[in-house]
C-alpha cells in the first residue's frame, strides 16, 4: 500500500489530502514508507541511565535560591522541567485533549489548514518539518498557530482547539514574564518593561504536534537534532517520552522523563545570541515510538519578526568580546526553516567569524 507509494503519490495522501503521517500511520503497514527512514547516525543514539534534567519547584519563585537554580541550569543544561509554576493542571489536560481532538478529525477538515488551502499564513497545518529540504522525513504532524491577536486567532484558528490553546498561551504569560525576568537579571538587564518586553517576547506560535504510532520506529525519527530559534519554549508533553536533550559533554542524550503537571523549558538561539553564550539553546529531538501515540504542545516566545537580535549592551558593558553580530530576527528564522535539522547549525549564522 503506502510502502509502494511513489514519493509524489504519498506527498498528495499525507498533506494534499490532509491525512498527515496519521494517515500512514493507520494503514496497517509493516514496514515504513522508504521517504521516513533516516541515515543511521540520525535514528541511533545514546542515551545516558540515571543523568536528568533539574527539576525546579517554583512555589516560591522570588526566592533567591530558585532564581539561581533557574539561571545556573540555563548556563548548564539549557533545558529544565518546573513544577508548581501557576498554570492550572486542567488548562494543560484541556489543551492536550483538544490536540487529539483536532488530529481526529477527518482529513478534508484538516486539509483547509494546510500551508495552500489555509485563509491566514498564520494558521498551518503540516507535516514533517521542512519537506522540500528534507532528505528523510520526520514521523510528525503539527498545527502551528502564531499569535497575532486575539480577533484574528477566533476568525482563523481551528475551532476543534482555538479555546483550549488560546487559554493555555493567556495562563502561561505571567510565568514567562517571571522565568525571563528572572533569566535577565543575571545579564544586568533590571527587568522586562515596555521598553524591551518586545525584543524578549514580542511575537508567539504554538503547535500542537502529533506523533502517531509508527512500525519500525526505530528507523526514523519524530523530530530530528535541532536547537530552537525563540527566546524560550515552554513545552508541555504528555506521559509517553520520547524527548531527548544533549547532555553537557555534548556527546550523550538524556531522556527527560514526562513529569505529571510539569512543564519542560528551554532556551532558544535567539537568548543564546542577546546572552552572548552565557545561556544556551541545546540540540533535542524526539524518537518515534511503535506502541503509543505522543502529543505536545510547545509555546514558542520569540522576538518580533522585525526585532535585530545581537548580544545586550548590557552584556557587553564589562569589555566581553561579542560573539554573534546583530542579524535581523526575520532572517534567521527564515535560514532555520530553508533546510532540514541539523543539530545547532543554526547558530552559525549569527557567529561572528
Amino acid at each position: 500500500m503506502a510502502a509502494a507509494m511513489s514519493s509524489s503519490d504519498l506527498s498528495e495522501f499525507v498533506m494534499v489530502k490532509g491525512n498527515g503521517v496519521k494517515g500512514v500511520s493507520e494503514m496497517g503497514l509493516k514496514s515504513i514508507p522508504r521517504e521516513y527512514i533516516q541515515p543511521l547516525e540520525e535514528r541511533t543514539v545514546k542515551v545516558v541511565d540515571g543523568e536528568s534534567i533539574p527539576i525546579i519547584d517554583m512555589w516560591n519563585g522570588d526566592d533567591g535560591e530558585v532564581q539561581d537554580a533557574i539561571c545556573d541550569a540555563a548556563e548548564k543544561w539549557g533545558f529544565f522541567q518546573i513544577i508548581n509554576h501557576g498554570v492550572p493542571l486542567h488548562v494543560l489536560e484541556n489543551v492536550k485533549d483538544a490536540t487529539h481532538r483536532f488530529y481526529e478529525m477527518p482529513p478534508q477538515e484538516k486539509a483547509k489548514f494546510t500551508k495552500q488551502n489555509s485563509v491566514s499564513k498564520h494558521v498551518r497545518y503540516g507535516s514533517s518539518f521542512s519537506p522540500e529540504a528534507e532528505k528523510a522525513l520526520e514521523w510528525k504532524d503539527y498545527l502551528s498557530l502564531f499569535y497575532v491577536s486575539e480577533d484574528e486567532a477566533q476568525s482563523t484558528w481551528p475551532p476543534a482547539c482555538r479555546d483550549e490553546a488560546l487559554e493555555y498561551m493567556k495562563r502561561s504569560e505571567i510565568l514567562i514574564k517571571k522565568l525571563l525576568n528572572v533569566l535577565v537579571k543575571r545579564l544586568n538587564v533590571n527587568k522586562i518593561d515596555e521598553t524591551n518586553e518586545v525584543l524578549f517576547m514580542g511575537s508567539k506560535r504554538i503547535n500542537l504536534n502529533y506523533y502517531p504510532i509508527c512500525p519500525n520506529h526505530d528507523l526514523t525519527v519524530a523530530i530530528g537534532r535541532h536547537s530552537d530559534v525563540s527566546t524560550l519554549t515552554i513545552l508541555l508533553q504528555d506521559d509517553t517520552g520520547g524527548l531527548h536533550v544533549r547532555s553537557p559533554n555534548h556527546r550523550d542524550w538524556i531522556h527527560v522523563p514526562p513529569l505529571s503537571g510539569a512543564l519542560v523549558i528551554n532556551i532558544g538561539d535567539a537568548l543564546q545570541v542577546m546572552s552572548n553564550g552565557r545561556y544556551k539553546s541545546i540540540e533535542h529531538r524526539v524518537s518515534a515510538n511503535g506502541s503509543k501515540t505522543r502529543v505536545s504542545v510547545p509555546i514558542f516566545v520569540n522576538p518580533r519578526p522585525s526585532d535585530v537580535i545581537g548580544p545586550l549592551p548590557q552584556v557587553l558593558a564589562s569589555g566581553e568580546k561579542a560573539l554573534y553580530k546583530n542579524v535581523l530576527y526575520s532572517d534567521y528564522v527564515k535560514h532555520f526553516f530553508r533546510k532540514s535539522h541539523d543539530g545547532k547549525m543554526t547558530i552559525e549564522y549569527a557567529k561572528i567569524c
